[in-house]
C-alpha cells in the first residue's frame, strides 16, 4: 500500500514522503490517526501544493522542539535515593523517574523518549538523552543525591 505521510512517523519517514507499507499498518494505524493519506493520482497531484505547506509545518515543529531542547538543557534535576556503602544507591535511576520529575517541572515527555546511556548506581552527576524529534536530542543533567 502506497501512502503519503502527513506527519513525521519514527522509523518510517518524514512529512511529505511517499512510503510503501503493509495494508494492515496503513489501514489500521496510519490512515485513522491522520498520519497519512492514500497515494492515489489526485493526492499525488495535491502533494506538490502541500509540500510547501508541509515543509513550513515541519520547520515550525522543528523550531518548537529546538526551543524545548534549549529549555531542557538548562534544567538540572535532583533525584533523591537511599544510599548504602561507598555511596552506592539502592536500585537505579530509571527513565520513568526522570519523566515524572520533568512532568513536575511542566514538561510532558514520554518515558520512552528518555534514554540513560549508563547504569546509574552511585551518587553523582549524570546526563540523559531526551529525544524530542528525529533531528533534536537534548541532554538532560540530573544529580543523584542521598535521601
Amino acid at each position: 500500500m502506497k501512502l503519503i505521510l502527513t506527519e513525521d512517523v519514527p522509523s518510517l519517514g518524514s512529512i511529505g514522503s511517499i512510503v510503501s507499507v503493509k495494508g494492515g499498518y496503513g489501514r489500521n494505524f496510519l490512515l485513522p490517526r491522520g498520519f497519512a493519506v492514500p497515494a492515489n493520482e489526485s493526492n499525488t497531484k495535491q502533494l506538490e501544493h502541500h509540500k510547501r505547506v508541509l515543509k513550513a509545518k515541519k520547520e515550525k515543529v522543528l523550531a518548537e522542539k529546538r526551543a524545548l531542547a534549549a529549555k531542557i538543557e538548562k534544567l538540572s534535576l535532583e533525584v533523591a535515593k537511599q544510599v548504602g556503602e561507598d555511596e552506592r544507591i539502592f536500585g537505579s535511576v530509571t527513565n520513568h523517574e526522570l519523566a515524572e520529575l520533568l512532568e513536575k517541572q511542566g514538561y510532558q515527555i514520554p518515558k520512552k523518549d528518555i534514554h540513560i546511556p549508563e547504569a546509574v548506581r552511585t551518587v553523582g552527576v549524570y546526563t540523559a538523552d531526551v529525544r524530542l524529534h528525529t533531528e533534536v536530542v537534548a541532554q538532560l543533567k540530573f544529580w543523584v543525591v542521598s535521601q
